[in-house]
Protein backbone atom coordinates (compact mmCIF):
# COMPACT_ATOMS: atom_id res chain seq x y z
CA UNK A 1 0.00 0.00 0.00
CA UNK A 2 1.45 3.44 -0.84
CA UNK A 3 2.17 6.35 1.78
CA UNK A 4 -0.17 8.94 2.19
CA UNK A 5 0.08 12.74 2.56
CA UNK A 6 -3.51 13.25 4.61
CA UNK A 7 -4.96 10.61 6.45
CA UNK A 8 -8.10 8.64 4.29
CA UNK A 9 -10.66 9.92 6.88
CA UNK A 10 -9.96 13.60 4.96
CA UNK A 11 -10.43 12.46 1.63
CA UNK A 12 -13.82 12.75 -0.65
CA UNK A 13 -15.46 9.73 -1.37
CA UNK A 14 -14.60 9.90 -5.00
CA UNK A 15 -11.21 10.12 -4.59
CA UNK A 16 -10.88 7.35 -2.48
CA UNK A 17 -13.07 4.92 -4.43
CA UNK A 18 -10.63 5.67 -7.60
CA UNK A 19 -7.95 4.72 -4.72
CA UNK A 20 -8.92 1.33 -4.11
CA UNK A 21 -9.63 0.38 -7.53
CA UNK A 22 -6.58 1.24 -8.64
CA UNK A 23 -5.49 -1.08 -5.78
CA UNK A 24 -3.75 2.37 -3.76
CA UNK A 25 -5.89 1.24 -0.44
CA UNK A 26 -8.86 -1.27 0.39
CA UNK A 27 -11.99 -0.48 1.85
CA UNK A 28 -11.27 -2.01 4.79
CA UNK A 29 -8.33 0.82 5.26
CA UNK A 30 -11.22 3.24 4.66
CA UNK A 31 -13.39 2.04 6.98
CA UNK A 32 -10.42 1.58 9.26
CA UNK A 33 -9.65 5.36 9.17
CA UNK A 34 -12.82 6.24 10.06
CA UNK A 35 -13.74 4.17 13.20
CA UNK A 36 -9.56 4.97 14.65
CA UNK A 37 -11.32 8.66 13.80
CA UNK A 38 -14.17 7.99 15.89
CA UNK A 39 -12.66 6.86 18.76
CA UNK A 40 -9.72 9.46 18.69
CA UNK A 41 -12.28 12.71 18.84
CA UNK A 42 -16.39 11.81 19.09
CA UNK A 43 -16.17 12.02 23.26
CA UNK A 44 -14.66 16.18 21.87
CA UNK A 45 -17.33 16.77 19.61
CA UNK A 46 -20.79 14.36 20.84
CA UNK A 47 -21.15 14.57 16.33
CA UNK A 48 -23.23 11.53 17.14
CA UNK A 49 -26.21 9.86 19.29
CA UNK A 50 -26.50 6.67 18.40
CA UNK A 51 -23.16 4.88 16.66
CA UNK A 52 -24.01 1.97 14.57
CA UNK A 53 -23.03 -1.94 15.84
CA UNK A 54 -22.90 -3.38 12.44
CA UNK A 55 -19.68 -5.40 11.42
CA UNK A 56 -18.46 -2.95 9.18
CA UNK A 57 -15.24 -4.36 8.79
CA UNK A 58 -16.47 -7.77 7.52
CA UNK A 59 -18.55 -6.15 5.03
CA UNK A 60 -15.27 -4.08 3.79
CA UNK A 61 -13.78 -7.15 3.35
CA UNK A 62 -16.57 -8.63 1.29
CA UNK A 63 -16.32 -5.58 -1.15
CA UNK A 64 -12.69 -5.78 -1.78
CA UNK A 65 -13.04 -9.10 -2.39
CA UNK A 66 -15.55 -7.96 -5.34
CA UNK A 67 -12.76 -5.67 -6.49
CA UNK A 68 -10.55 -7.76 -6.88
CA UNK A 69 -12.51 -10.10 -8.77
CA UNK A 70 -12.83 -6.84 -11.12
CA UNK A 71 -16.86 -6.84 -10.18
CA UNK A 72 -18.33 -3.37 -10.92
CA UNK A 73 -19.79 -1.54 -7.46
CA UNK A 74 -21.02 1.60 -6.60
CA UNK A 75 -18.45 4.72 -5.49
CA UNK A 76 -21.13 4.52 -2.24
CA UNK A 77 -20.61 0.84 -1.58
CA UNK A 78 -18.52 0.60 1.49
CA UNK A 79 -18.18 4.13 2.24
CA UNK A 80 -18.87 5.38 5.74
CA UNK A 81 -21.87 7.31 5.78
CA UNK A 82 -23.53 9.14 8.78
CA UNK A 83 -27.10 9.67 8.99
CA UNK A 84 -29.30 13.06 10.83
CA UNK A 85 -31.04 11.22 13.41
CA UNK A 86 -34.42 12.93 11.94
CA UNK A 87 -35.18 9.65 9.50
CA UNK A 88 -36.40 6.41 10.56
CA UNK A 89 -34.02 3.73 10.22
CA UNK A 90 -35.39 0.29 10.81
CA UNK A 91 -34.72 -1.40 13.92
CA UNK A 92 -32.14 1.19 15.01
CA UNK A 93 -33.28 4.67 17.57
CA UNK A 94 -34.60 6.90 15.83
CA UNK A 95 -35.00 9.82 18.57
CA UNK A 96 -35.00 13.60 16.69
CA UNK A 97 -33.16 14.57 19.86
CA UNK A 98 -35.77 14.34 22.41
CA UNK A 99 -36.58 12.68 25.05
CA UNK A 100 -39.87 12.61 23.54
CA UNK A 101 -38.61 9.74 20.79
CA UNK A 102 -35.72 8.53 23.06
CA UNK A 103 -36.66 4.85 23.37
CA UNK A 104 -38.32 4.98 19.92
CA UNK A 105 -37.14 1.88 17.34
CA UNK A 106 -39.18 2.77 13.91
CA UNK A 107 -40.28 -0.35 12.44
CA UNK A 108 -39.58 1.24 9.12
CA UNK A 109 -36.72 2.55 7.27
CA UNK A 110 -36.88 6.04 5.40
CA UNK A 111 -36.40 6.17 1.68
CA UNK A 112 -33.49 8.22 1.57
CA UNK A 113 -31.53 6.02 4.17
CA UNK A 114 -32.88 3.08 1.96
CA UNK A 115 -31.71 4.11 -1.10
CA UNK A 116 -28.05 4.97 0.49
CA UNK A 117 -28.02 1.26 1.73
CA UNK A 118 -28.91 -0.33 -1.79
CA UNK A 119 -25.98 1.60 -3.01
CA UNK A 120 -24.31 -0.76 -0.20
CA UNK A 121 -22.89 2.29 2.21
CA UNK A 122 -22.66 1.68 5.75
CA UNK A 123 -24.00 3.45 8.58
CA UNK A 124 -21.46 5.13 11.04
CA UNK A 125 -24.79 6.30 13.13
CA UNK A 126 -27.47 8.94 13.85
CA UNK A 127 -26.11 12.18 14.80
CA UNK A 128 -26.99 14.62 16.64
CA UNK A 129 -29.19 17.54 16.22
CA UNK A 130 -31.52 20.65 17.42
CA UNK A 131 -34.97 18.62 18.77
CA UNK A 132 -37.19 17.72 15.90
CA UNK A 133 -34.95 20.32 13.60
CA UNK A 134 -35.73 23.55 15.52
CA UNK A 135 -32.49 25.50 15.98
CA UNK A 136 -29.66 26.74 14.16
CA UNK A 137 -27.01 25.85 16.60
CA UNK A 138 -27.80 22.28 17.89
CA UNK A 139 -27.71 23.33 21.38
CA UNK A 140 -31.45 22.88 21.53
CA UNK A 141 -30.99 18.45 21.68
CA UNK A 142 -31.87 16.60 24.74
CA UNK A 143 -28.45 14.46 24.16
CA UNK A 144 -26.05 17.52 24.59
CA UNK A 145 -24.15 19.86 22.61
CA UNK A 146 -22.53 18.94 19.47
CA UNK A 147 -19.12 21.01 19.48
CA UNK A 148 -17.75 22.37 16.10
CA UNK A 149 -14.22 20.57 15.32
CA UNK A 150 -12.56 23.79 13.89
CA UNK A 151 -13.16 25.70 18.06
CA UNK A 152 -14.84 22.96 20.14
CA UNK A 153 -15.90 26.33 21.97
CA UNK A 154 -18.49 27.17 19.08
CA UNK A 155 -21.30 25.67 17.71
CA UNK A 156 -21.64 23.59 14.69
CA UNK A 157 -24.69 25.25 14.07
CA UNK A 158 -27.99 23.54 13.13
CA UNK A 159 -30.15 21.92 12.90
CA UNK A 160 -28.26 19.46 10.99
CA UNK A 161 -25.07 20.04 13.28
CA UNK A 162 -23.85 16.76 13.88
CA UNK A 163 -23.69 15.73 10.14
CA UNK A 164 -21.64 18.52 9.54
CA UNK A 165 -19.48 17.96 12.84
CA UNK A 166 -19.45 14.52 11.98
CA UNK A 167 -18.03 14.90 8.21
CA UNK A 168 -16.30 17.83 9.10
CA UNK A 169 -13.92 15.87 11.40
CA UNK A 170 -13.90 12.80 9.05
CA UNK A 171 -16.14 10.83 11.26
CA UNK A 172 -18.05 10.06 8.59
CA UNK A 173 -16.98 10.56 5.00
CA UNK A 174 -20.68 12.46 4.13
CA UNK A 175 -24.09 12.34 6.11
CA UNK A 176 -27.44 12.89 5.25
CA UNK A 177 -29.05 16.43 6.75
CA UNK A 178 -32.14 18.02 6.35
CA UNK A 179 -33.05 21.42 5.13
CA UNK A 180 -36.15 23.60 6.71
CA UNK A 181 -35.13 27.13 6.53
CA UNK A 182 -31.30 26.77 6.17
CA UNK A 183 -30.16 23.51 8.52
CA UNK A 184 -28.41 21.77 5.59
CA UNK A 185 -26.90 25.04 4.45
CA UNK A 186 -26.14 26.94 7.47
CA UNK A 187 -24.21 24.24 9.66
CA UNK A 188 -21.76 23.23 6.31
CA UNK A 189 -21.09 26.95 6.09
CA UNK A 190 -20.05 27.13 9.87
CA UNK A 191 -17.70 23.85 9.76
CA UNK A 192 -16.30 24.01 6.42
CA UNK A 193 -18.35 21.44 4.16
CA UNK A 194 -21.02 21.63 1.27
CA UNK A 195 -24.23 20.97 2.36
CA UNK A 196 -26.57 20.86 -0.53
CA UNK A 197 -30.49 21.28 -0.33
CA UNK A 198 -32.54 20.32 -3.33
CA UNK A 199 -35.61 21.65 -4.95
CA UNK A 200 -38.36 20.66 -2.73
CA UNK A 201 -39.69 17.62 -3.40
CA UNK A 202 -36.74 16.31 -5.55
CA UNK A 203 -35.84 13.83 -2.52
CA UNK A 204 -38.83 11.79 -0.73
CA UNK A 205 -39.75 12.98 2.97
CA UNK A 206 -41.13 9.74 3.36
CA UNK A 207 -40.25 7.79 6.71
CA UNK A 208 -38.34 11.76 7.96
CA UNK A 209 -40.04 13.16 10.99
CA UNK A 210 -41.85 16.35 10.07
CA UNK A 211 -41.03 19.74 11.48
CA UNK A 212 -42.53 22.11 8.61
CA UNK A 213 -44.26 19.37 5.80
CA UNK A 214 -44.06 22.39 2.88
CA UNK A 215 -40.38 23.55 3.83
CA UNK A 216 -38.67 20.09 5.00
CA UNK A 217 -36.15 18.54 2.35
CA UNK A 218 -33.08 16.05 2.75
CA UNK A 219 -29.57 16.38 1.06
CA UNK A 220 -26.41 16.05 1.36
CA UNK A 221 -23.27 17.28 3.31
CA UNK A 222 -19.83 16.32 1.67
CA UNK A 223 -16.13 17.18 1.65
CA UNK A 224 -16.95 18.39 -1.60
CA UNK A 225 -18.66 19.25 -4.21
CA UNK A 226 -18.22 16.42 -6.45
CA UNK A 227 -19.50 13.72 -3.50
CA UNK A 228 -22.67 16.17 -3.49
CA UNK A 229 -23.73 15.21 -6.86
CA UNK A 230 -22.56 11.50 -5.76
CA UNK A 231 -25.15 11.33 -2.90
CA UNK A 232 -27.85 13.33 -4.73
CA UNK A 233 -27.66 10.76 -7.31
CA UNK A 234 -28.36 8.46 -5.01
CA UNK A 235 -30.96 9.73 -3.20
CA UNK A 236 -32.94 11.80 -5.51
CA UNK A 237 -36.01 10.40 -7.56
CA UNK A 238 -39.83 10.01 -7.20
CA UNK A 239 -41.41 8.36 -4.45
CA UNK A 240 -45.19 7.07 -4.48
CA UNK A 241 -45.42 7.20 -0.96
CA UNK A 242 -44.67 10.61 -0.95
CA UNK A 243 -48.01 13.08 -1.90
CA UNK A 244 -44.97 16.02 -2.05
CA UNK A 245 -42.95 14.05 -4.18
CA UNK A 246 -42.02 15.18 -7.95
CA UNK A 247 -42.49 12.56 -10.85
CA UNK A 248 -39.64 14.16 -13.00
CA UNK A 249 -36.63 12.79 -14.51
CA UNK A 250 -33.38 12.56 -12.62
CA UNK A 251 -30.31 13.95 -14.81
CA UNK A 252 -26.29 11.93 -14.31
CA UNK A 253 -25.35 15.33 -11.71
CA UNK A 254 -21.92 14.16 -12.73
CA UNK A 255 -21.95 15.45 -16.20
CA UNK A 256 -22.21 19.16 -14.95
CA UNK A 257 -19.03 18.96 -13.15
CA UNK A 258 -15.60 20.55 -14.68
CA UNK A 259 -17.58 22.56 -16.76
CA UNK A 260 -17.16 26.24 -17.97
CA UNK A 261 -19.07 28.78 -16.41
CA UNK A 262 -17.98 31.68 -19.00
CA UNK A 263 -21.46 33.58 -19.79
CA UNK A 264 -23.17 32.67 -16.91
CA UNK A 265 -25.60 35.15 -15.02
CA UNK A 266 -24.97 35.24 -11.64
CA UNK A 267 -28.11 37.66 -9.49
CA UNK A 268 -26.64 39.54 -6.70
CA UNK A 269 -29.60 40.35 -4.71
CA UNK A 270 -30.53 44.63 -4.02
CA UNK A 271 -31.95 44.84 -1.65
CA UNK A 272 -29.81 42.19 0.64
CA UNK A 273 -28.83 43.63 4.06
CA UNK A 274 -25.31 43.10 4.69
CA UNK A 275 -25.20 45.18 7.89
CA UNK A 276 -26.09 42.74 9.71
CA UNK A 277 -22.99 40.89 8.46
CA UNK A 278 -19.40 40.48 10.24
CA UNK A 279 -17.08 42.60 8.26
CA UNK A 280 -15.09 39.48 7.64
CA UNK A 281 -17.88 37.56 6.00
CA UNK A 282 -18.45 40.48 3.70
CA UNK A 283 -14.97 40.53 2.53
CA UNK A 284 -14.87 36.87 1.72
CA UNK A 285 -18.66 36.91 0.12
CA UNK A 286 -16.77 39.86 -2.46
CA UNK A 287 -13.36 37.84 -3.00
CA UNK A 288 -15.79 34.62 -3.88
CA UNK A 289 -17.92 36.70 -6.29
CA UNK A 290 -14.34 38.14 -7.85
CA UNK A 291 -13.43 34.46 -8.23
CA UNK A 292 -17.01 33.83 -10.24
CA UNK A 293 -16.19 37.01 -12.11
CA UNK A 294 -12.63 35.48 -12.82
CA UNK A 295 -13.98 32.06 -14.10
CA UNK A 296 -16.10 33.83 -16.57
CA UNK A 297 -19.00 34.67 -15.19
CA UNK A 298 -21.70 38.16 -15.57
CA UNK A 299 -22.79 39.42 -12.15
CA UNK A 300 -25.76 41.08 -12.60
CA UNK A 301 -27.81 43.02 -9.85
CA UNK A 302 -31.43 42.04 -9.47
CA UNK A 303 -34.39 42.97 -7.66
CA UNK A 304 -36.37 41.49 -5.02
CA UNK A 305 -38.06 44.14 -2.77
CA UNK A 306 -39.85 41.49 -0.34
CA UNK A 307 -36.61 39.55 0.64
CA UNK A 308 -36.42 41.38 3.65
CA UNK A 309 -39.81 40.24 4.84
CA UNK A 310 -38.41 36.46 4.63
CA UNK A 311 -37.30 35.52 8.35
CA UNK A 312 -40.67 36.99 9.53
CA UNK A 313 -42.83 35.30 6.96
CA UNK A 314 -41.11 31.44 7.85
CA UNK A 315 -41.23 31.76 11.58
CA UNK A 316 -44.97 32.60 11.38
CA UNK A 317 -45.63 29.50 8.66
CA UNK A 318 -42.82 27.04 9.96
CA UNK A 319 -44.07 27.08 13.55
CA UNK A 320 -47.78 26.69 12.55
CA UNK A 321 -47.15 23.49 10.38
CA UNK A 322 -44.69 22.56 13.61
CA UNK A 323 -47.75 23.17 16.01
CA UNK A 324 -49.87 21.00 13.42
CA UNK A 325 -46.61 17.84 13.02
CA UNK A 326 -46.10 17.65 16.56
CA UNK A 327 -50.28 16.62 17.83
CA UNK A 328 -48.92 12.87 17.16
CA UNK A 329 -46.88 13.45 20.40
CA UNK A 330 -49.50 12.73 22.92
CA UNK A 331 -48.19 9.62 25.27
CA UNK A 332 -50.94 7.60 23.30
CA UNK A 333 -49.47 5.95 20.72
CA UNK A 334 -45.24 6.00 20.34
CA UNK A 335 -42.83 7.72 22.60
CA UNK A 336 -42.76 8.41 26.15
CA UNK A 337 -45.50 8.61 28.48
CA UNK A 338 -45.88 10.53 31.63
CA UNK A 339 -45.88 7.94 34.52
CA UNK A 340 -48.09 9.92 37.70
CA UNK A 341 -51.48 11.28 35.25
CA UNK A 342 -54.87 11.61 36.21
CA UNK A 343 -56.78 11.04 33.56
CA UNK A 344 -56.69 11.57 29.62
CA UNK A 345 -56.03 15.51 29.61
CA UNK A 346 -53.57 15.48 32.36
CA UNK A 347 -51.63 12.73 30.56
CA UNK A 348 -51.60 15.01 27.43
CA UNK A 349 -49.77 18.21 29.09
CA UNK A 350 -47.81 15.64 31.49
CA UNK A 351 -46.30 14.02 28.66
CA UNK A 352 -46.09 17.07 26.09
CA UNK A 353 -44.21 18.89 29.33
CA UNK A 354 -41.50 16.03 30.10
CA UNK A 355 -40.81 15.26 26.59
CA UNK A 356 -40.97 18.40 24.87
CA UNK A 357 -37.66 20.62 24.87
CA UNK A 358 -37.87 24.53 25.76
CA UNK A 359 -37.53 25.55 22.28
CA UNK A 360 -39.83 23.02 21.06
CA UNK A 361 -42.22 24.00 23.55
CA UNK A 362 -42.30 27.87 22.19
CA UNK A 363 -42.60 27.08 19.06
CA UNK A 364 -45.92 24.92 19.02
CA UNK A 365 -47.33 27.39 20.99
CA UNK A 366 -46.32 30.52 18.47
CA UNK A 367 -47.77 28.48 15.77
CA UNK A 368 -50.64 26.98 17.72
CA UNK A 369 -51.52 30.96 18.24
CA UNK A 370 -50.89 31.94 15.20
CA UNK A 371 -53.78 29.42 13.75
CA UNK A 372 -56.41 30.17 16.47
CA UNK A 373 -59.51 31.69 15.17
CA UNK A 374 -59.24 35.52 15.08
CA UNK A 375 -55.17 35.40 14.34
CA UNK A 376 -55.16 33.21 11.22
CA UNK A 377 -56.37 35.80 9.01
CA UNK A 378 -54.03 38.36 10.64
CA UNK A 379 -50.83 35.51 10.61
CA UNK A 380 -51.45 32.63 9.06
CA UNK A 381 -52.79 34.26 5.96
CA UNK A 382 -50.72 37.27 5.56
CA UNK A 383 -47.85 35.17 5.88
CA UNK A 384 -48.97 32.67 2.77
CA UNK A 385 -49.44 35.91 0.79
CA UNK A 386 -45.83 37.21 1.11
CA UNK A 387 -44.47 33.61 0.75
CA UNK A 388 -46.27 34.12 -2.91
CA UNK A 389 -44.55 37.26 -3.55
CA UNK A 390 -40.94 36.00 -2.69
CA UNK A 391 -41.75 33.13 -4.93
CA UNK A 392 -42.71 35.16 -7.69
CA UNK A 393 -39.82 37.56 -7.01
CA UNK A 394 -37.41 34.15 -7.60
CA UNK A 395 -39.13 33.44 -10.71
CA UNK A 396 -38.74 37.04 -12.21
CA UNK A 397 -34.95 36.57 -11.27
CA UNK A 398 -34.34 33.58 -12.87
CA UNK A 399 -35.59 34.65 -16.11
CA UNK A 400 -32.66 37.78 -15.82
CA UNK A 401 -30.30 35.35 -14.06
CA UNK A 402 -28.37 31.97 -13.80
CA UNK A 403 -28.17 31.80 -10.20
CA UNK A 404 -28.25 34.05 -7.25
CA UNK A 405 -25.26 34.16 -4.95
CA UNK A 406 -25.68 35.12 -1.22
CA UNK A 407 -23.58 34.48 2.33
CA UNK A 408 -24.64 31.92 3.86
CA UNK A 409 -24.91 33.34 7.38
CA UNK A 410 -24.44 36.93 8.57
CA UNK A 411 -21.51 34.98 11.07
CA UNK A 412 -19.11 32.55 11.08
CA UNK A 413 -19.78 30.05 14.03
CA UNK A 414 -20.34 31.56 17.20
CA UNK A 415 -19.64 30.50 20.73
CA UNK A 416 -21.85 27.57 22.85
CA UNK A 417 -24.22 29.65 24.76
CA UNK A 418 -23.75 33.32 23.13
CA UNK A 419 -26.99 33.63 21.69
CA UNK A 420 -29.22 30.10 23.02
CA UNK A 421 -31.00 33.25 25.53
CA UNK A 422 -31.54 35.48 22.60
CA UNK A 423 -33.64 33.72 19.60
CA UNK A 424 -34.97 36.67 17.82
CA UNK A 425 -30.50 37.06 16.85
CA UNK A 426 -30.32 33.22 16.16
CA UNK A 427 -33.27 33.27 14.08
CA UNK A 428 -31.93 36.40 11.94
CA UNK A 429 -29.21 34.27 11.26
CA UNK A 430 -31.16 32.34 8.64
CA UNK A 431 -32.23 35.23 6.80
CA UNK A 432 -30.16 34.43 3.93
CA UNK A 433 -31.18 30.57 3.56
CA UNK A 434 -34.78 30.68 4.42
CA UNK A 435 -35.93 32.77 1.21
CA UNK A 436 -34.86 29.42 -0.49
CA UNK A 437 -37.21 27.56 1.35
CA UNK A 438 -39.92 29.28 1.13
CA UNK A 439 -39.48 29.65 -2.92
CA UNK A 440 -38.51 25.46 -2.29
CA UNK A 441 -35.99 26.00 -4.59
CA UNK A 442 -32.24 24.23 -4.81
CA UNK A 443 -29.54 26.32 -3.16
CA UNK A 444 -25.79 24.70 -2.19
CA UNK A 445 -23.54 26.33 0.77
CA UNK A 446 -19.48 25.35 -0.92
CA UNK A 447 -16.78 26.12 1.44
CA UNK A 448 -15.55 30.66 0.75
CA UNK A 449 -12.84 31.15 2.72
CA UNK A 450 -11.51 31.65 6.69
CA UNK A 451 -12.37 34.04 9.03
CA UNK A 452 -8.60 35.45 11.26
CA UNK A 453 -9.26 32.63 13.53
CA UNK A 454 -9.26 30.06 11.39
CA UNK A 455 -13.23 30.13 11.20
CA UNK A 456 -14.81 28.24 7.69
CA UNK A 457 -17.29 30.78 6.40
CA UNK A 458 -19.61 29.61 3.46
CA UNK A 459 -20.71 30.60 -0.03
CA UNK A 460 -24.36 30.21 -1.24
CA UNK A 461 -25.81 29.83 -4.14
CA UNK A 462 -29.13 29.52 -5.24
CA UNK A 463 -30.75 28.20 -8.97
CA UNK A 464 -34.29 27.45 -10.41
CA UNK A 465 -36.71 24.46 -9.74
CA UNK A 466 -34.88 21.21 -10.20
CA UNK A 467 -32.03 23.31 -11.47
CA UNK A 468 -29.63 21.37 -9.24
CA UNK A 469 -27.42 20.07 -12.19
CA UNK A 470 -26.43 23.78 -13.17
CA UNK A 471 -26.29 24.18 -9.40
CA UNK A 472 -23.36 22.15 -9.41
CA UNK A 473 -21.94 23.12 -12.31
CA UNK A 474 -21.39 26.58 -10.45
CA UNK A 475 -20.49 25.18 -7.59
CA UNK A 476 -17.85 23.13 -8.58
CA UNK A 477 -16.54 25.71 -10.85
CA UNK A 478 -15.88 27.73 -8.00
CA UNK A 479 -14.72 25.60 -5.80
CA UNK A 480 -12.18 24.55 -8.55
CA UNK A 481 -11.10 27.94 -8.79
CA UNK A 482 -11.10 29.13 -5.37
CA UNK A 483 -8.63 26.24 -4.87
CA UNK A 484 -9.31 26.85 -0.98
CA UNK A 485 -6.12 25.91 1.56
CA UNK A 486 -7.83 24.79 4.44
CA UNK A 487 -5.55 25.59 7.94
CA UNK A 488 -4.84 22.56 10.69
CA UNK A 489 -8.12 21.63 12.46
CA UNK A 490 -7.73 22.29 16.26
CA UNK A 491 -8.59 18.63 16.77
Amino acid sequence: MGSFAMNLYELPIHNLHQKRLSGEVTTVEIVQSILKRLENVEEKLHSFITLSEDRHLDLAEKIDHKISQKELIHSLEGMPIAIKDIFSTKGIRTTCASRFLENYVPPFESTATEKLKEAGSLLVGKTNMDEFAMGSSTENSAFGVTRNPWNVDRVPGGSSGGSASAVSSGQSLAALGTDTGGSIRQPASFTGIVGLKPTYGRVSRWGMVAFASSFDQAGPMTRDVEDAAILLQTIAGYDSRDATSLEVDIPDYSQFLNQSIKGMKIGVIKELDLSSCDSEVVRIFQHNIEVLKDAGAEIVEISMPNISDAVATYYVIAPCEASSNLGRYDGVRYGQRAKEISGLLDMYEKSRDEGFGKEVKMRILIGTFALSAGYYDAYYLKAQKVQNLIRSQYHQAFQAVDAIATPVAPTAAYKIGEMINDPLKMYLGDAFTIPANLAGIPGISVPGGFTNNNLPVGFQLLTSHLEEGKLLKIAHCFQQSLQLTKPKMSI
